[in-house]
């Protein structure tokens, strides 16, 4: 991979930090060499559990898509190896369906991928179907949107559903990636 953004907040980005993603970058080029370009944010936040100090959020864009991952870890090192692992899944699974919908489409030369990476044992990844796994119940307390924001740095949260006291409405308070917040209520 040749074109990347990385960037740091609240953390200096080291020459051995770069050096380390752009080797877990390179790493993934071997899986879908029709990358354009990715993101990589690493930040450091003050957060109570120290196993989600380090977050690293990187985004590839692909043809037709983006594949993108956003691991924790106390380690800043160990955050970026779990999202090069995630990232390396999500590319095979990408490519798994790029390929089967290649061969239920007329054929068609394609440039870029190699009938190497068509034989490269990707027969055994299977197709991975989102479900909701998990469901949360939980009161909606009547508070202004800052009480909110209040609560979900408190609980380490990117993201807050409460009624507002003024509209009586939901909403939901969530952290930019520009370190503001934002607010969404229904109209």
């Amino acid at each position: 991979m040749h074109i990347y953004e990385l960037s740091g907040r609240n953390v200096e980005v080291t020459d051995a930090m770069r050096d380390y993603v752009e080797e877990k970058l390179t790493r993934l080029d071997r899986f879908s060499d029709q990358i354009t370009d990715a993101r990589v944010v690493l930040t450091v936040r003050d957060v109570r559990d120290a196993g989600r100090r380090n977050r690293v959020e990187v985004q590839l864009n692909v043809p037709g898509g983006i594949v993108r991952a956003e691991e924790h870890h106390a380690d800043m090192y160990a955050a970026i190896d779990r999202a090069s692992d995630v990232l390396e899944r999500q590319l095979r699974k990408f490519k798994t369906r790029y390929m089967k919908h290649r061969q239920d489409a007329p054929p068609q030369p394609e440039p870029g991928l190699a009938e190497a990476d068509v034989d490269a044992g990707l027969d055994d990844v299977t197709e991975f179907r989102p479900e909701i796994v998990r469901t949360k119940r939980f009161d909606v307390r009547p508070m202004s949107p800052e009480d909110a924001i209040t609560q979900m740095e408190a609980l380490g949260h990117d993201f807050y559903v409460f009624r507002n006291m003024d509209s009586q409405g939901v909403g939901v308070v969530y952290r930019r990636r520009d370190g503001h917040y934002g607010l969404i209520e229904p109209s």
